[in-house]
């Protein structure tokens, strides 16, 4: 081969490795206005990182695509598959509002626990002149929804909301994301069945006695899978593949679920029940959506009370579950202002409520932040362009309803316990000196996974915290302090107090 011959191969194969480079140096000007638009680069974070943060928050909380219409729907498939649709467009919606309005990492979706109590109050004893296990039940249920959302809303955009989010006491704010942790660590457990049900202590570790005691291989093997996955995620949190420790996790936990379950067609029956999107869609049209506008011809004097009762409460939940999630989320991710509330507060609140509203309308229980995006932060999630990946997800997943529940809830409890590690840290800032800050902070950290609320533990907290500081009123001086600052701590702690008396959830 001639030297000119040489010199032009060498030109040929350095030529698109240069043209790469300087691709990557001097992105398209749409590049350029998506990384300006979300604050990619100037959050220190990469188009990549974002990407591998929102497919990690989706595949963390996609389950709730499969749990929710099952929660709430009281086993009529027409409801189930209308729920279904409303679901993954009320998660499209909620997210792309934290996307595109309050451009920070968090994705919404139909809360878990307000579905269950969904199902209770309306679907289980029907509501109103609506009998139980009815569409007309679910549409009246559907009706209270957005009632509660509509006030949501009013008090986001007045900033009342706000501001009692902004008025929360130092040491609850601080005890919220270690309570969230230690929830959502609960929740992945109890997924992957590591933890059991015990009828004389309550809760167990998982029987893994497979010669005596009564288990099998099978019985065993999510718990196995979703340990195997948490080792996997801590091993690679501490190699170059960190930032896709989380997703990793749940590819590899998911290998081994169905590897280990060879011989078990049990397993595989997401693989075989293969629905016809298009009747969840036709059910949708007519059951699901504005569902909430017919609720109302259900509504009856004698359930006026009642009323009242599930908005408030609907509405106190959903306020300071989105708050307890916002909070421990953000510090997590190092979001935090100086005050120690989140960034783009107000923006993330009315997203939140905007979401609540669309739910009600597109006819699922509420959308709220899901504890989940945590998953997706600590893979290193830091702008609202990951919540557009996972609106993406969510679109694409709404056309293949049973592929939804092809990852095991084994595989995603990985990253629910790893992130619940990594949230227990805040705890620490918390003054263990002073009771009157202790003992409020215990009680909001214990009492989330034991009575399986968020808003559970906030209120409890808020409660103790008001009793504790009113006793410990000394002069004129700590009265005049108490009533400056812990006013708006009051008022919410007595409406808990009522919401525990008069309402059982």
């Amino acid at each position: 081969m001639s030297k000119k011959e040489n010199e032009q191969m060498v030109e040929e194969t350095t030529a698109p490795a240069a043209n790469d480079a300087a691709a990557a140096k001097n992105p398209s000007p749409f590049v350029s206005k998506l990384d300006k638009f979300f604050g990619i680069t100037a959050a220190g974070s990469t188009f990549k990182t974002e990407i591998i943060g929102g497919l990690t928050t989706f595949f963390a909380m996609c389950y709730i695509l499969i749990v929710n219409p099952s929660q709430m729907s009281g086993g009529i498939q027409v409801v189930w598959s209308a729920v279904f649709i409303a679901t993954a467009i009320g998660a499209i919606i909620g997210t792309l509002l934290m996307a595109l309005f309050a451009k920070m990492p968090f994705a919404q979706a139909p809360g878990m626990g307000l579905n269950s109590f969904f199902f209770v109050s309306f679907m289980l004893f029907g509501f109103g002149s609506a009998a139980a296990f009815t569409p007309e039940a679910y549409s009246a249920g559907m009706s209270i929804i957005l009632v509660a959302g509509a006030l949501f809303m009013v008090l986001s955009f007045t900033g009342v909301r706000k501001k009692i989010a902004m008025s929360m006491p130092a040491c609850l704010k601080k005890a919220i994301p270690a309570g969230i942790g230690l929830f959502i660590a609960f929740i992945g457990m109890q997924n992957a069945g590591i933890i059991e049900t015990n009828q004389y202590v309550l809760v167990q570790f998982v029987n893994l006695n497979v010669y005596t005691g009564g288990a099998t291989w099978y019985s065993i093997t999510p718990a196995i899978v979703a340990l195997l996955g948490l080792f996997s995620i801590g091993i690679l949190s501490k190699t170059p593949l960190k930032k896709a420790s989380v997703i990793l996790g749940i590819v590899i936990s998911t290998a081994l679920y169905y590897l280990f379950n060879i011989g078990n067609p049990a397993a595989f029956t997401a693989f075989q029940s293969i629905i016809n999107p298009a009747d969840t869609f036709v059910a949708f049209g007519q059951v699901g959506f504005g569902a909430a506008f017919k609720g109302f011809q259900y509504w009856t004097t004698g359930a006026a009370l009642s009323i009242v009762l599930l908005v408030i409460t609907f509405c106190l939940v959903d306020m300071f579950d989105t708050f307890g999630t916002l909070q421990g989320t953000a510090a997590e991710a190092g979001m935090l202002e100086e005050d120690g509330n989140p960034k783009n507060l107000g923006k993330c609140l009315m997203s939140d409520s905007l979401a609540t509203v669309a739910g009600g309308i597109l006819g699922t229980s509420t959308v709220t932040t899901f504890v989940e995006s945590s998953a997706g932060v600590s893979a290193g999630a830091r702008t609202g362009f990951s919540s557009v990946i996972v609106a993406g997800m969510f679109l694409i997943a709404m056309f293949l309803s049973p592929l939804a529940s092809i990852i095991p809830t084994a595989a995603a409890a990985p990253a629910l316990i790893y992130v619940g590690v990594l949230m227990l840290k805040s705890i620490k800032e918390v003054d263990f000196s002073d009771m009157t800050a202790a003992i409020p902070a215990f009680l909001t950290v214990i009492m989330m996974p034991l009575t399986y609320s968020i808003s559970n533990g906030i209120g409890i907290g808020m409660i103790s915290y008001i009793i504790l500081k009113a006793c410990s009123i000394r002069s004129k001086a700590d009265f005049i302090s108490f009533l400056k600052n812990d006013t708006v701590v009051l008022v919410i702690a007595i409406l808990f107090a009522l919401r525990f008396f008069l309402v059982t959830m």
